[in-house]
């Protein structure tokens, strides 16, 4: 049984004009296009004018009436119109969504036009998802477009409360900005760990435990000048190297500690909106060398058995509280399984001189 004719709108590569074309195969919409713009049939093709996919027998039939095409001779390519609004964007992104075949025909190149456009015209974008996501009833769909209007209306750049007001429900009125909030969010992950390795003391042998409080002591001296590391999550940090995230509040996962880096490429801005700052809270401050497996019983042991030598504080210091042996992670990437790793033997003493705090 023959397929019932639709009308379709049809331009070639080199003008604006259109025609009128009625066919029920994709095969006779290219054969009456092919001779209406005078072109060979052999190696022409059909694509969609908006975004430049190109026709298959199985796309043809869920296309609309009145959907604008471009027909392309021997050679000739077409990646697309420059989307001018939301109107555009809404049957784009329609079709994109409910194209069974997208995920296979969209190339790098379409992708990067797509990502360019998320960032030119955003609002745009925004408002035809909106539209889409009133009538939707799939939920995978739904999943799509709500991320997508979320990440969208992101208030990224915006620092102080008058500028971003939802991003601060829930915290206590005395953060005026988002970068003093994630500060402090960081000098108590730090602190919790001083706690941790402070009350380890109850398990430190009697003979060794003024050595192991003098150490603590040091360490919380030590501490309190670098402001308990807060600038790790301080996008307003000066110093590149002292940040863990960028200028924009852009964090990347580290990967477990088994890895150098990390295989799901997952990251997060928690400076964007509300949910993304509570989401961070579930990234870890990982210790590649385990803190309580690891590097505090190494301490309690070197202060027991010191037998007239210094234990190398510092080298502790750094296991427990810096990026020398701390990843930031993903919950997904945080394993906590026995590591399996130990303290450098090497570098648990040293000769004894004056201690200074730097």
């Amino acid at each position: 049984m023959a397929e019932p004719l639709r009308a379709f709108r049809v331009r070639g590569l080199g003008g604006p004009q259109k025609f009128g074309v009625a066919a029920g195969s994709l095969r006779g919409l290219l054969r009456k296009g092919c001779r209406l713009l005078q072109l060979p049939l052999p190696g022409s093709r059909l694509c969609l004018y908006e975004d430049g996919t190109e026709l298959t027998e199985s796309y043809f039939r869920t296309l609309p009436p009145q959907t604008e095409l471009v027909l392309l001779g021997p050679g000739e390519t077409w990646h697309g119109c420059e989307c001018a609004g939301a109107g555009r964007w809404d049957s784009a992104w329609d079709r994109s969504l409910r194209r069974p075949r997208f995920a296979l025909i969209a190339g790098a190149s379409d992708i990067e036009r797509f990502l360019a456009a998320f960032c030119t015209q955003r609002e745009a974008v925004v408002e035809a998802a909106r539209k889409l996501l009133t009538d939707e009833r799939a939920p995978r769909r739904q999943r799509l477009l709500a991320d997508l209007i979320h990440n969208l209306s992101e208030n990224i750049l915006a620092e102080d409360k008058e500028d971003d007001e939802k991003w601060f429900e829930g915290l206590e009125s005395r953060f005026k900005n988002k970068s003093s909030y994630m500060r402090y969010s960081c000098e108590s992950r730090i602190r919790s760990y001083m706690k941790e390795v402070s009350s380890f003391i109850s398990n430190v042998h009697p003979t060794a435990r003024d050595a192991y409080k003098r150490i603590i002591d040091l360490m919380a001296e030590k501490l309190k000048s670098v402001k308990y590391n807060g600038c790790y999550f301080d996008r307003r940090e000066e110093e590149e190297a002292a940040r863990l995230c960028t200028t924009e509040g852009w964090f990347s996962c580290q990967g477990p500690f088994d890895r150098d880096d990390c295989p799901c490429k997952h990251s997060i801005n928690p400076y964007s909106n509300r949910e993304n700052r509570i989401l961070f809270s579930t990234w870890n401050l990982d210790h590649i060398i385990e803190k309580k497996r690891a590097v505090v019983p190494e301490l309690a042991e070197a202060v027991k058995t010191q037998d007239g030598r210094e234990v190398n504080w510092e080298y502790f210091y750094q296991l427990l509280f810096t990026v020398d042996n701390l990843k930031l992670v993903h919950i997904a990437c945080h394993k906590k399984t026995n590591h399996n790793l130990s303290c450098d033997k090497t570098k648990i003493y040293r000769r004894k001189h004056n201690h200074r705090i730097s």
